[in-house]
């Protein structure tokens, strides 16, 4: 590895990096003087147009921090022209975005363009054609080192490159941050599969799968950017503190267009105020409601009881009632939504009188159809046979009537479980009613049922394991036209109605086809840490492949009694905060307020969860239920015998230990009044 003063390269490549900059400077200067005055029709496209160029420069933004370039790929010959054009030997720097110059020159590529590909997966056995490969270094913004890999030199040896092995430890405060440096081969193959086909991802701690789906939605925006502006991008996290810790990933690539939801925010048709017993939650989320939902629902359809007649000016026109029987039982048999069927209805039964009109000798047209489609008599027989339905209202009389869900239940529930979704107390009105999140979730499926759901190009879905198969439906609406990425790890499930294979989950997504890649190489979780978590697994996920770490550092970890109780868990934190990095304080929902009092007591600052943490301020206390999906440099554990009390059974406690486990870049300290959980010891 080159350093500064001891190689003149170095200087040549801090050249390149100014210059680059300086090129990306002047590509944003040349948007920001676009006069587009005298090229818009009205004042739809100018703004449309003004909201494109606001993006652009936005996109083009010099973070002073973020290298510009990250890599250097030395070809021995050009590559392809549906590549990149060039002569023999053409070299490229690989960084977050394209950067060209004044004469529209590459000074920078695309991490996701295809001359790049090599710089994730070319090896000494496979150089695809790549002499050589440069690693940079940096410090802040500072390129400050630089690595070379000769892939066609024989008498070099593969050796794990010093640089990556830094950049995946480097120490993080805030949110997180993207890896275009350290992508692996297996993580670049999910990373760029192909828009068409849902990909599912089980991937263990620190094994990078929501890195890779995030850069994942970066390289399909890059790759597919025209068909993916016109259906949309959506990434769907566990909770609002998760996506706050991701939301600056796609930013930093560029990327500033891809919506980010929680499951909860996707279903907002009502307010939510209450909750269910995990036994009600469990079954208000099992798939067999979708059925019992669509029984209520078409349940509102009855036969017409006489025929309609129309009258249009002195003639009157009678669809007798086997008739419009005939075309109720056609709407019933077709495959589309109750609301769509009832807007047909009195197209269907206008038709059957421009039919009548016809044999009659007179020659009506679609304005005529539609004049009659529009007739009283028409649109009262239709609110008759066919009324509207609101969905809240019909989940409502679901939930507070047991006649009329043993009714649509039967043969779908059983009388216990029906018993367990009835309220006890009816609510007078949508808007008065207690609605859990379950609740919800069922309401979306009946408004999915009268009206089809929006379908987007492609939708993320992060902690995918703790869904519920209605959960599952819902998310699986928003692309039904489109593609799904999922990511999960089936241990760390830790809701009572968690996944138990991907294929069941995929098949309520309604993606049965989609690809389960595994990701076994643990890329942040130390050593010693991911092998202490291990031992839970038999207990919470039989059968799975252990995360394996591959951090040449073993990490630190050490198990302390803590005879003082809180103090010396505050002890612990003011250790760990004389390290370089954040640090996580992670512990038992219910003893937060007690480890937050003895924090304050001490004059240690923290935040929670979802906060921004500074350089001042590197602490953050974290109830175990948010842990989930976030990261720190280090972290204090607290009882870990607490946090499986916590939960409703030892399963999922335990589940949620091994979250909590997982959740140290560079060290671990567990510390426990109590006797620690028999799986770990």
């Amino acid at each position: 590895m080159s350093t500064p003063g001891h190689d003149d390269p170095l200087s040549k490549e801090r050249s390149h990096l100014a210059a680059s900059r300086s090129a990306l400077r002047a590509m944003r200067e040349d948007v920001e003087s676009l006069d587009i005055t005298d090229v818009t029709a009205n004042w739809v496209n100018a703004a449309v147009l003004e909201a494109q160029i606001e993006q652009r420069i936005k996109a083009l933004a010099d973070l002073s921090e973020t290298p510009l370039f990250f890599g250097r790929l030395d070809y021995l010959h050009a590559p392809g022209a549906e590549q990149a054009e060039g002569g023999e030997g053409e070299r490229f720097y690989v960084g977050r975005r394209h950067v060209h110059d004044a004469d529209g020159d590459p000074m920078v590529i695309d991490w996701r363009a295809p001359v790049s590909q090599p710089f994730y997966r070319a090896s000494k056995k496979d150089p695809q054609d790549v002499s050589l490969r440069r690693r940079f270094g940096y410090t802040g913004g500072d390129l400050t080192a630089y690595e070379d890999e000769h892939l066609l030199d024989p008498a070099e040896a593969a050796t794990t490159s010093r640089l990556l092995q830094q950049e995946i430890e480097r120490p993080r405060v805030g949110p997180m941050r993207d890896i275009v440096a350290t992508i692996q081969p297996e993580q670049d193959e999910i990373v760029r599969a192909g828009l068409s086909g849902s990909v599912c991802v089980q991937g263990g701690p620190g094994t990078g799968k929501t890195a890779v789906g995030l850069h994942r939605v970066a390289y399909l925006l890059y790759a597919h950017r025209e068909r993916l502006a016109r259906t949309g991008t959506l990434v769907i996290g566990p909770n609002r503190s998760f996506l706050h810790y991701i939301e600056q990933v796609l930013p930093a690539l560029g990327e500033l267009t891809v919506r980010q939801a929680t499951v909860d925010d996707l279903v907002a048709h009502v307010e939510v105020r209450g909750t269910d017993e995990a036994a009600t939650a469990v079954i208000k989320g099992d798939a067999r409601m979708a059925e019992v939902l669509r029984r209520a629902l078409y349940s509102h359809v009855v036969p017409p009881a006489e025929g309609v007649v129309v009258v249009r000016g002195s003639r009157r026109w009678r669809v007798p009632v086997y008739e419009l029987e005939e075309i109720v039982r056609e709407l019933l048999a077709r495959d589309i939504r109750y609301g769509a069927a009832r807007e047909a209805l009195p197209q269907r039964i206008a038709h059957a009188v421009l039919v009548q009109m016809e044999r009659a000798g007179e020659a009506p047209d679609d304005r005529v159809q539609n004049a009659v489609a529009r007739n009283a008599a028409v649109k009262a027989l239709v609110k008759s046979v066919w009324p509207q339905v609101d969905p809240a209202k019909l989940v409502l009389r679901l939930l507070t009537d047991a006649d009329f869900l043993a009714e649509h239940a039967e043969g779908v529930l059983t009388g216990d479980e029906q018993k367990a979704v009835l309220w006890v107390k009816p609510a007078r009105s949508v808007k008065s009613a207690r609605w859990s999140p379950a609740d919800a979730v069922l309401i979306d499926e009946a408004t999915d049922l009268i009206e089809r759901t929006h379908s987007l190009g492609h939708v993320v879905l992060d902690e995918a394991q703790d869904l519920s198969p209605m959960q599952y439906r819902a998310v699986g609406r928003r692309c039904t036209t489109g593609s799904a990425t999922v990511l999960g790890d089936l241990a760390q499930g830790t809701t009572p109605w968690a996944t138990r294979s991907w294929e069941e989950a995929l098949g309520h997504l309604g993606k049965g086809e989609a690809v389960v890649e595994e990701l076994t190489a643990g890329f942040r979780v130390p050593t010693d840490v991911i092998a202490y978590a291990s031992r839970l697994l038999p207990h919470i996920a039989p059968g799975l492949t252990p995360v394996a770490s591959i951090r040449e550092n073993p990490g630190f970890f050490d198990i302390r009694t803590a005879e003082a109780g809180p103090a010396d868990v505050v002890a612990a934190c003011r250790e760990l905060l004389e390290r370089e990095g954040s640090v996580g304080l992670i512990a038992a929902d219910a003893r937060v307020p007690e480890l937050a009092a003895a924090l304050a007591a001490a004059g240690i600052g923290h935040v929670g969860p979802g906060e921004e943490t500074t350089h001042a301020t590197r602490l953050t206390l974290v109830p175990a239920s948010l842990a989930k999906g976030l990261e720190y440099d280090y972290v204090v554990l607290d009882e870990p015998q607490a946090v499986v009390d916590g939960e409703p059974d030892e399963r999922t406690g335990l589940r949620r230990l091994y979250v909590a486990l997982t959740r140290a870049v560079s060290g671990l300290v567990v510390t426990h009044a109590a006797g620690l959980p028999r799986q770990l010891t």
